[in-house]
């Protein structure tokens, strides 16, 4: 039972990966976003009458809904990839 030449045992998984920190980065986003309110606090412009102020917040609600998918996409391609690596694991 040799190996084969370039063939690595498996080892330990990595904890992070990148879609792990991509993920995480996809989640901090609208968070940093609506706690830096120093940088939404003002009335102009205006949308359809509605101060900016309000309109950004509103914003924020379908775009953050986009960042948790793009978070629940990675983290589900992580997870095959684990589960892949597991099976091709030592026999």
């Amino acid at each position: 039972m040799s190996e084969q030449a370039g063939e690595q045992p498996p080892g330990p998984l990595p904890t992070v990966t990148p879609e792990r920190v991509l993920a995480v980065l996809a989640l901090v986003v609208p968070i940093v976003a609506m706690i830096w309110v120093s940088s939404y606090a003002k009335a102009g412009p205006e949308v359809g009458g509605v101060p900016f102020f309000y309109w950004y917040q509103l914003l924020w609600v379908p775009v953050s809904a986009v960042f948790t998918v793009a978070a629940y996409l990675l983290i589900n391609r992580d997870e095959k990839a684990r589960r892949a690596a597991k099976a091709g694991g030592p026999r």
